[in-house]
């Protein structure tokens, strides 16, 4: 099903909000003014490699959905 594999191969998915999410973890917050600026600070971290890193392991995800037949893979 092209919908479900395209959900698999979405970068925000299983790069970026999986490493926010573990940031994110222990933290509670007690406004949306800390909130914000907790993410400006944690994309602010990120260096170029985070994000480069998420984007070329696209051709490798894809491949495995491919040889999974679109079956759900962590």
């Amino acid at each position: 099903m092209p919908s479900r594999l395209l959900t698999n191969l979405a970068p925000s998915d299983y790069h970026l909000f999986s490493s926010m999410a573990h940031a994110l973890a222990e933290w509670h917050f007690d406004s949306y003014e800390d909130v914000r600026k907790w993410l400006d600070e944690w994309f602010a971290s990120k260096d170029e490699e985070f994000f480069w890193r998420g984007i070329h392991k696209l051709s490798e995800r894809w491949e495995k959905c491919i040889v999974n037949e679109d079956k759900y893979f962590e």
